[in-house]
C-alpha cells in the first residue's frame, strides 16, 4: 500500500473523532438510564502489513466495568427490597469534557484536510500553467 497523504490521514482523524462524539452523545442521553455502563473507544495506529500507515483507527467499544452507583428511591419499579437500584456509572462533567475535545479534535482534522485540498489543487493549477 502507498502511503498515504495528509487528507487521508486526517480524513481517518474525523472518522475517529465522529465516532468517539457518537459514544459520548450516547453517554450523555443515557446518563440516567438505570444500569446503564458509559461507552468508551480508544484509538490505534492503522497497520498495514506490520507498517505504521500513519492513520488511526478506533477500537472496539468497551463498557466502563466501574462499579455502578446504588441509587435509593423506594418508589422506583426497578429497586430492591431495601429501595435501591442500578444507577449509570456516566458523570457528564467527564462526557461533556470528552465531547468538547473530540469536537476540537474533528475540527483540527477538518482544518488539516482543507489546507491539504488547497494545497493540491494550488499545485494543480502550476503544472497547468
Amino acid at each position: 500500500m502507498a502511503e498515504l497523504s495528509a487528507a487521508d490521514m486526517a480524513a481517518s482523524g474525523m472518522r475517529a473523532q465522529a465516532i468517539r462524539l457518537r459514544h459520548v452523545s450516547e453517554n450523555i442521553a443515557n446518563v440516567d438510564t438505570p444500569g446503564y455502563r458509559r461507552k468508551l473507544v480508544s484509538f490505534q495506529q492503522q497497520m498495514d502489513f506490520g507498517r505504521q500507515t500513519g492513520a488511526v483507527t478506533t477500537s472496539p467499544t468497551r463498557l466502563d466495568k466501574s462499579e455502578l452507583p446504588q441509587v435509593y428511591d423506594p418508589s422506583n419499579p426497578m429497586a430492591d427490597e431495601n429501595g435501591y437500584f442500578a444507577g449509570s456509572n456516566v458523570d457528564l462533567v467527564v462526557e461533556v469534557a470528552d465531547a468538547r475535545e473530540a469536537s476540537r479534535s474533528y475540527e483540527a482534522n477538518l482544518r488539516v484536510f482543507e489546507q491539504s485540498r488547497q494545497m493540491s489543487s494550488a499545485l494543480l493549477d502550476l503544472i497547468r500553467r
